[in-house]
């Protein structure tokens, strides 16, 4: 092979790579969840920081969520954001619903989802709801205990989110410890 034709090679992965992961941008949706402002007292006055917590996922069963800080509100949404499409996860989904009932706790928060009917909706409020739209679950009930805090309903529905599983892998699981013993 001549040199020329392996950098021509190279620009074509390269082009082939870009293409895919702005397919994948393209994709991606991104809701703010909640934006808390911080404020600093100095000798001059107040300095205000915020932090952004924003969910992004692809409706077809992965999301991520981020966190950002900065001085201004769209620079801490967009670190938010970058941070977010870095910690997509997928997770098991039985068509537009979840394939069983679950619970999930993080800090104060508890989730809990259950699998629902077509047509019903999605039965959540607030981070719940925004990360369960964000993931393309479309029918699901849910009920959010503890604290109401953003923070901790969004993790706790994504550690409940963790703990789904299909009937196929549950089974294999169950098998492969029982021929174990």
């Amino acid at each position: 092979m001549s040199g020329t034709n392996l950098k021509s090679n190279r620009r074509t992965r390269n082009n082939n790579r870009q293409s895919e992961s702005s397919d994948e941008a393209n994709r991606l949706t991104d809701r703010v969840v909640f934006i808390n402002r911080c404020a600093k007292v100095v000798k001059g006055g107040r300095r205000f920081g915020f932090s952004a917590l924003v969910v992004v996922g692809d409706g077809a069963g992965r999301v991520g969520i981020g966190l950002g800080k900065a001085k201004e509100t769209p620079d801490a949404v967009k670190k938010a954001v970058e941070h977010a499409k870095k910690e997509l996860h997928g997770y098991a989904l039985a068509g537009h619903t979840i394939p069983h009932e679950v619970t999930g706790s993080f800090d104060g928060g508890l989730v809990m989802l259950r699998p629902a009917a077509p047509g019903t909706g999605v039965v959540a409020g607030g981070g719940v709801r925004l990360v369960l739209e964000a993931l393309g679950v479309s029918d699901v009930l849910s009920k959010s205990m503890g604290s109401n805090n953003p923070f901790a309903m969004v993790g706790a529905t994504l550690e409940a989110l963790k703990k789904l599983r299909h009937y196929g892998d549950a089974m294999s699981i169950r098998h492969a410890s029982a021929d174990e013993e």
